[in-house]
């Protein structure tokens, strides 16, 4: 038996949305649980019209059947699931856009049923499911912590990515329904599964939901950046120079560059494989190093992004400032570029002391950003400028 019992990620506010949630499923489930004189677990009568039922399903079915349960042990493992992965949830969609996925969840964990089967069916299951499949892309990397008992009692840590795939979605919704005879709508939680990942994916892929490094959808890019530049390199393309072409570089090419070749090589690789393991501090020193040999080095597009991220984190802002301006002149079209645009300006307006700079990147950074919050404090930042 294994069961997660928590996460090692924090929520940077108070999930209300998810904990009421949750509060409105546990006082449901106690206005429309009544067990008949044989103990069997059973709605009140007026509860059953709000279960689903595929061979006449009402609207108002779709969604309120997944606030009703069938006994303690239903409502208890649903609802103690859903805080598990809710809470990040809830924090990174927002209070409403939380809501509205969660219901989204349950309407489509019910279509999900109904394709295949014909049995009525209740249960937060398939909405839970949802915010699951989504938590496993929000936060792939993140470490579930997982109590199991078998001869042994114990924890360990297993990443989430491989915990809700292979465990949750693979072996509990997709094996175990060919070895054990139960009622539970297994259609309906892959379903949910299905909408969770996709939609989260779709919303990142987009830009409707800001990304960050260690998500789904930048694991593929970083994947895929690692597949070009293995492309390109089996075409004779050149990483330390920046130079294409279809020669390849031969051990004759490397001792004609200089004395500090085999060095730079070496840091170079040094810093991939930092960043790879998510070292990015050790990455950061590395780049510096790798500077003071051949300051024209120029690092992928992420790799030098994510140095200048970690070393303006660090309070090192000259040379933050140094290799976002290299990122501006090397990557100029970013699609993100008014980001390190804002980044910049804010580096040089309160830690450099360099108004007229600051004020260039701002004005730059204020014609493409998007986001209300960091047009606002872009503007805060050119009005305080301006003042001085």
């Amino acid at each position: 038996m294994l069961l997660p019992i928590r996460t090692n990620v924090g929520c940077r506010r108070t999930p209300y949305a998810n904990y009421a949630i949750i509060a409105v499923n546990v006082i449901v489930f106690l206005l429309s649980y009544w067990p008949n004189e044989q103990s069997r677990e059973l709605l009140r009568p007026w509860a059953e019209r709000f279960v689903f039922a595929p061979a006449h399903p009402f609207l108002w079915q779709f969604i309120t059947y997944a606030f009703l349960h069938s006994g303690f042990l239903h409502i208890f493992g649903n609802m103690f699931f859903l805080y598990i992965f809710g809470n990040n949830v809830n924090d990174k969609l927002g209070h409403f856009g939380y809501m509205c996925f969660y219901l989204a969840g349950a309407i489509f964990s019910a279509v999900g049923h109904t394709l295949i089967n014909s049995n009525p069916v209740m249960g937060a299951s398939g909405a839970v499911a949802a915010v699951t499949g989504a938590y496993l892309v929000l936060f792939p990397q993140t470490l579930i912590t997982i109590v199991y008992w078998f001869i042994i009692i114990g924890t360990v840590e297993v990443p989430a990515i491989y915990f809700i795939a292979f465990k949750m979605i693979i072996l509990d919704n997709v094996i175990i329904r060919y070895t054990a005879n139960t009622n539970v709508a297994y259609d309906a939680h892959l379903a949910g599964y299905s909408f969770g990942i996709v939609s989260s994916l779709f919303l990142l892929a987009t830009g409707l939901l800001s990304s960050s490094q260690f998500d789904l959808w930048a694991m593929f890019k970083q994947w895929n950046r690692r597949r070009a530049y293995r492309d390109a390199i089996a075409t004779g393309y050149d990483p330390y120079t920046g130079m294409g072409g279809t020669k390849r570089i031969t051990a004759r090419d490397i001792t004609k560059a200089g004395p500090d070749e085999p060095q730079i090589r070496q840091l170079r690789e040094d810093i991939s494989n930092s960043i790879y393991q998510h070292d990015l501090q050790t990455a950061a020193q590395q780049y510096l190093n790798l500077m003071s040999l051949d300051s024209e080095q120029i690092l992928p597009r992420q790799h030098l992004l994510d140095i200048a991220n970690q070393l303006a984190s660090e309070g090192e802002y000259k040379p933050a400032a140094s290799v976002y301006e290299k990122f501006l002149t090397h990557y100029a079209n970013y699609e993100h570029i008014e980001q390190v645009e804002l980044m910049l300006g804010i580096i040089y307006s309160r830690y450099l002391e360099k108004p007229d700079l600051a004020l260039n990147h701002l004005h730059a950074a204020e014609k493409r950003i998007a986001d209300p919050a960091q047009l606002l404090m872009c503007r805060s930042e050119i009005e305080k400028l301006q003042k001085q």
